[in-house]
Order: C-alpha cells, then structure tokens, then sequence
C-alpha cells in the first residue's frame, strides 16, 4: 500500500472527480487514474463509481478512506513535527552522586529560566556508572567528578570541591591534625567503591603504601554524615556537604597531616556524538561558567 495513493483516494472523494484531485495534488490526471487502478487491483474490487459527471466511492471504498484517515493524520502530524524533532527530544543527563547534590540543581535552573522549552531527563549514578552510560551512548552528558577518565571525550572544568575529614565533637581525636596512618587505624564511614571521592582518598593512601579499611560504607552521604554525628567514627566528604553539620557543632574537622584531597568537578560528552541543538545550548551555558560568566561563586 502506498501512501500517496491514499491521499489520492481522500482527494478523490472530496472533490469528486479525477481532475479536481490532480489540481489539488499537484499531479496529472493519468496518475490519479493509476493511482485508483492500483487501489482497486489491490483490494480486489471497485472502489470508485465512473459517473457521468463526476467519482464516488462505492462502499468498499468509502470503508478503505475511513481506515485511512488515522493514518493519514498520523503522517500530517509527523510531517509537521520531522523539522523539529531535536527540540522534541530530552536531554539526557547523567550525573555522579555529588554534583547532583549541590551543583546540578542550579545549573538545570539556569537553563530551564534561559530556555523554558528544553526537557531534561537526569539519571543520578556512581562516577563508573555515569561514565558507562555516557561510552554506551546512553547519556548526551555526563557531570563527572575527579581525576578525567580515559576515553574520546570533550571535557569543560567546572570547578574544584574539597574533601575533608570529619568527626563528632566527643569522637577521640576531634580537633586534632593526624597521620594518614593513624586515619586508617581509625573506624572510617566512608563513600563505596567506585566513587569520585572513595577513589581520592584510596589513590592518595595507596601512594603512602595504605589502605582504608571503613567500617561503613555507604552510596547515600547523609548517611555517613548522620553516622559520623553519632561519633561513630570520622567521615571523609566534600567540604561543602559538612558545612550544616560544622555550623551547629555536630561535627569537627579532622585535620590530615599531608593530605591536601580535591577533585575536579567536570561535564564531558563524546568527540564524535551528533549535537542536538538543546544538548549544544546546555554545552554553550556550561562552557560559559567555566569562562566565569554562568552561575559564578555557587561552588
């Protein structure tokens, strides 16, 4: 069945003869006549009434038009819709654990008051995760924390946030500066395995030949911020997620004799992926922070 020779039927029975649906198809007489013979060869019967002055449609044809209509309209609507199918399309976002908690949120505000009309689908995983889906083409960016991964990826900085080390106020060495050493000795609440921030803390110990052995470990932060209020043990977070907790006195900073630990905060998306236009206006707003102008001051 094609298409054309169903608008042809349609033309045919509203305007009631051969060469008023010609005229308003654009087309010569001869093809609606094909057109109509191939129709009728198809269904195996008449589906035009040859008048004198004019075409009708015989029963079976005016029942082929009614079950053409909803694919008629389907394809109007469609056609309508094809020059515009990148606007139609969400961008799809997957993010690490951290940013989606203090730097995603104003980011995607931003860019909904900028750019009402753009959809927005966020995914929130581990970093491995994230980067995964980002290499599966799952994701059209991916805000990645820590050291850049390896892969064919544009990268835009978007900041730096600072891991510290924390404890409850009555917990055994609050307020002290300790040895790496003696951390590990310590029960540690820590992030799981495969997170930006379990993977700084564990590549800088590695390096001084040690190894964090946590007591907790936990996807969700505000667990081990809740556990280590509980003088459970010392946490290693970003800063920024400890500053609730420092300011009412729950916890205290632990000081890291040697250990300066900072992870790069980071948008990435694939060199050779095709940029729809709403993925390349949320790129040019990021790329716009990174240059100091988007959002300055929120991290």
């Amino acid at each position: 069945m094609v298409l054309r020779y169903l608008e042809i039927l349609e033309a045919v029975a509203e305007e009631g003869t051969f060469t008023g649906a010609a005229r308003r198809l654009y087309i010569t007489q001869s093809a609606v006549s094909h057109a109509a013979a191939e129709l009728e060869k198809q269904a195996g019967t008449a589906l035009f009434e040859r008048l004198p002055k004019g075409v009708s449609l015989t029963g079976c044809g005016a029942a082929l038009l009614e079950e053409s209509r909803s694919i008629l309209t389907a394809c109007r609507n469609l056609d309508r819709r094809i020059g515009h199918l990148e606007e139609c399309r969400p961008v799809n976002i997957v993010s690490g654990i951290t940013i989606a908690s203090f730097l995603l949120p104003g980011i995607l505000r931003e860019l909904k008051e900028a750019s009402p009309e753009i959809r927005v689908s966020v995914q929130v995983t581990s970093a491995n995760a994230a980067i995964d889906r980002l290499r599966r083409g799952y994701a059209d960016v991916a805000f990645w924390e820590g050291t850049a991964p390896k892969g064919d990826f544009h990268s835009i900085l978007l900041g730096t946030y600072r891991l510290c080390a924390a404890c409850a106020p009555d917990f055994h060495v609050s307020g002290e500066t300790i040895t790496p050493d003696r951390l590990c000795g310590c029960p540690l609440l820590l992030r799981e395995q495969g997170s930006a921030i379990r993977d700084t803390l564990d590549n800088m110990l590695g390096l001084m030949n040690l190894k964090a052995e946590p007591v907790w470990e936990s996807v969700n932060s505000l667990a081990l911020v809740k556990a280590a209020e509980a003088g459970l043990g010392i946490t290693v977070l970003p800063e920024k997620l400890l500053r609730v907790s420092f300011a009412m006195k729950k916890l205290r900073p632990v000081g890291l004799d040697g250990m300066k630990m900072e992870n790069q905060m980071a948008a990435l998306y694939g060199r050779d992926k095709y940029i729809t236009k709403p993925v390349g206006i949320l790129l040019d707003r990021l790329k716009s922070r990174q240059n100091g102008t988007f959002g300055e001051g929120e991290t």
